[in-house]
């Protein structure tokens, strides 16, 4: 994963502006695969920062694959914003990577740190590093 710092991204063209964590969701409604979603309120804009298949299943399925990468993932999350628990990051405070009006946000940092997560470079690192388990599919079978 890029390691970014609050220099780098300006240099880069980005633009940080802090936002509010309204919402936190981890769910597998309506699509068939488990995502993390964060409601950012900008003051006065918002975005939904997530997405990204994480696991593949839904309620009901026979077959679910998890993947070790998504739960790094969302640990990574966690640790950038400061929170040891996934439900305790509503209501903090953190910082955006944003190149402008209509571009996607791929890249939060914390607050007060100088700390920073990129899902696009981090899961273009888990595709192309064939040499450790991180992109590794967990199968899980539903004892029916």
């Amino acid at each position: 994963m890029k390691k970014w710092t609050e220099k780098l991204l300006e240099a880069e063209g980005y633009e940080i502006r802090n936002a509010q964590i309204k919402n936190v969701s981890l769910n597998m409604a309506d699509h068939g695969v488990l995502t993390s979603d964060l409601t950012l309120d900008g003051h006065g804009w918002g975005v939904c920062y997530g997405g990204y298949v994480l696991g593949k299943g839904y309620v009901g399925a026979k077959t679910f694959k998890g993947y070790a990468s998504g739960m790094e993932a969302i640990m990574r999350i966690m640790d950038t914003v400061g929170c040891d628990k996934y439900e305790n990051m509503k209501d903090k405070y953190i910082r955006v990577a944003t190149k402008g009006w209509g571009s996607t946000v791929k890249i939060i940092g914390n607050i007060l740190e100088d700390k920073w997560f990129d899902y696009e470079s981090f899961f273009d690192d888990m595709k192309n590093d064939t040499a450790d388990d991180k992109g590794t599919e967990v199968i899980w079978r539903r004892n029916t």
